[in-house]
């Protein structure tokens, strides 16, 4: 009976309001909100309005902060969730900070150099299965140079939650094994390409192969459909001196990377 009423009642609402020759315009404007009114009585939910990329910025006497990030993880309540905490603690602890290193600079009687907390997420990679996203945060406290850090969220479209990198590998070992040459080549020729000259390989951690899988490692796609590549990327001072800046060494998906997938997410990863 209630659906039989709900019927009459659209039925009666989309005569009432069927147009005319005079009537047009208006009649129009009540076939939209008759079918409003069909839609809520039917329980069909409004359409939402797409979600926008995020960006806050406060210049402030102690602190320039900013943090962003892009529409894709505007529109996952719980990024936003984890976003909004990460932004919140981040800029609490960082104004701190800032606080106590002017008061400090006051006592001592030198010039307080305001710092600066900048974070911006983009995506590496936007396929059916995985988000990717890549985050760049600056940091100045006033010495005499800034720092910059890297960090990767990987969310799981179809179980719809937060994963990690490694947990698609069958083992981190395994992962560390299928790509360690690759690796180990593109990093030197990277820089050698810095240097202006071939690196000899030494004992140090400017010319020895680091190990890759205590750096950042981001799932990126070129065409969205499925992970083609696996970047490394390494902060300054860990390949090289700090002039060097970071390296990203993009390492395409290969037989050897994508067995070291574990089965479940293999189809995730382009079949080379």
């Amino acid at each position: 009976m209630r659906g039989g009423g709900l019927i009459a009642t659209s039925a009666l609402l989309l005569a009432a309001c069927s147009p005319s020759q005079e009537q047009g315009a208006g009649n129009s404007a009540a076939n939209e909100a008759a079918s409003r009114f069909v839609d809520r009585m039917a329980g069909t939910p409004p359409p939402s309005s797409p979600a926008k990329p995020f960006e806050e910025t406060d210049k402030g006497e102690f602190l320039e902060f900013s943090y962003a990030y892009p529409a894709q993880a505007a529109a996952i309540p719980a990024l936003v969730q984890k976003f909004e905490k990460d932004m919140k603690s981040s800029r609490t602890g960082a104004l701190a900070m800032a606080k106590e290193d002017s008061a400090s600079a006051k006592r001592a009687g030198y010039p307080f150099r305001p710092h600066s907390l900048e974070t911006k997420w983009e995506v590496a990679a936007d396929t059916p299965r995985f988000l990717s996203l890549q985050s760049q945060t600056y940091v100045y406290t006033g010495g005499a140079h800034g720092m910059t850090g890297y960090d990767v969220v990987l969310w799981d479209k179809a179980r719809k939650r937060e994963t990690s990198v490694k947990a698609l590998m069958t083992t981190p070992a395994a992962f560390a094994a299928a790509i360690g040459e690759r690796f180990c080549a593109e990093l030197d020729k990277q820089r050698a390409e810095k240097r202006g000259e071939p690196v000899v390989r030494g004992d140090d951690d400017f010319t020895k192969c680091i190990d890759p899988m205590e750096q950042l490692l981001v799932p990126t796609s070129k065409n969205g459909k499925l992970i083609d590549t696996m970047t490394v990327v390494i902060g300054p001072y860990s390949a090289g001196p700090y002039a060097e800046g970071s390296y990203e060494v993009a390492l395409p998906v290969d037989a050897a990377m994508r067995e070291a997938v574990k089965t479940e997410y293999q189809d995730a990863f382009v079949k080379p």
